[in-house]
C-alpha cells in the first residue's frame, strides 16, 4: 500500500479530517484577483496580466522570493467581473525559482478573457478567499491583490458585496490590499482604502491609468512578498500615484 494513501486510509477510518494530511509550506499564499469588467477594454486587460507576468520577472520579486524562510510562495490568479457569473482563474503555482516564475507568467499572459460585465469586486475577493481554503500550502501569511478601476457595482440580484467579502476576510485572518487604476475615477484609492484594504500591514497603492500599472505592481508584489519587518517602506516614484 501506497504510503501517502495508507496515511489518507487511516484518517478516514480514525475520524479526523483529510486536511490533516500534511501540507506543503510556503512563505505565501498569494492570490491576485483582477478586475476585467465592462469599464476594462481588451488592451487595458492585456496590460494588467501584462503587468502581472513582468513583475514575476522581475529580478527583485524573484530576490524577495527567495529571500523568505522557505524561499518558496504559492500564487494564483482570479480574474472577475459581473457577480452573477463564473470567474476566470490558474491553478496554484509554487514558484521557487525563476523557472517557476516564468511558468506562472506565461500562464498569465496566455490567460483568455471569458468573463465581462459590471464591477463585482466582492464576489471576486469572495471567490479569490475560498481559493486559499484548503488549497494543499499552508503559510503565516494569506493575501489577496485586488486591482481595478472602478467601485462595485450595485448588484442586480443577491450575490456577495464588498463588505460582506472583507468580513470573510478578515474572520480567516487574511490580508487584502488593492491597486487601484485612477483612469476613470480620480478619487477610487480612497474608496479602495475604506472598503476593500483589511488585516495588519495591509495597503492601497494606485496607478495613474493602466499604463502605470507594471511598474505599481512591480512595487506591490514586492512588498507583499517581503516579511513586512523586512520592508523599507519608499516614497512613490513618479508614474504610480498622486
Amino acid at each position: 500500500m501506497y504510503p501517502v494513501f495508507a496515511l489518507v486510509l487511516g484518517l478516514v477510518l480514525a475520524g479526523l479530517p483529510l486536511e490533516a494530511v500534511a501540507q506543503e509550506p510556503v512563505d505565501l499564499q498569494l492570490v491576485l484577483s483582477v478586475d476585467a469588467s465592462g469599464s476594462v477594454d481588451e488592451d487595458e486587460y492585456r496590460l494588467q496580466l501584462g503587468g502581472i507576468a513582468a513583475g514575476f520577472r522581475d529580478a527583485e520579486v524573484q530576490r524577495a522570493i527567495s529571500d523568505g524562510t522557505l524561499g518558496r510562495i504559492a500564487v494564483s490568479l482570479v480574474v472577475w467581473a459581473d457577480a452573477l457569473r463564473p470567474k476566470a482563474e490558474t491553478v496554484w503555482f509554487e514558484i521557487a525559482s525563476p523557472q517557476d516564475a516564468e511558468v506562472f507568467a506565461r500562464t498569465v499572459e496566455a490567460m483568455p478573457r471569458t468573463v465581462v460585465g459590471a464591477t463585482g469586486i466582492g464576489a471576486g475577493l469572495a471567490w479569490s478567499i475560498r481559493k486559499l481554503e484548503r488549497n494543499g500550502y499552508v503559510s503565516d501569511r494569506a493575501v489577496v491583490d485586488v486591482s481595478g478601476d472602478g467601485r462595485e457595482t450595485t448588484p442586480r440580484d443577491y450575490t456577495v458585496l464588498i463588505d460582506q467579502a472583507t468580513a470573510m476576510a478578515a474572520a480567516r485572518n487574511i490580508v487584502v490590499n488593492g491597486l487601484a487604476i485612477l483612469s476613470d475615477e480620480k478619487d477610487l484609492d480612497r474608496w479602495y482604502e475604506e472598503n476593500v484594504r483589511v488585516g495588519p500591514g495591509s495597503f492601497v497603492m494606485v496607478a495613474v491609468d493602466f499604463g502605470a500599472f507594471a511598474k505599481a505592481m512591480r512595487l506591490k508584489l514586492i512588498r507583499e512578498i517581503q516579511p513586512l519587518e523586512n520592508f523599507a517602506l519608499r516614497s512613490r516614484p513618479a508614474g504610480i500615484g498622486p
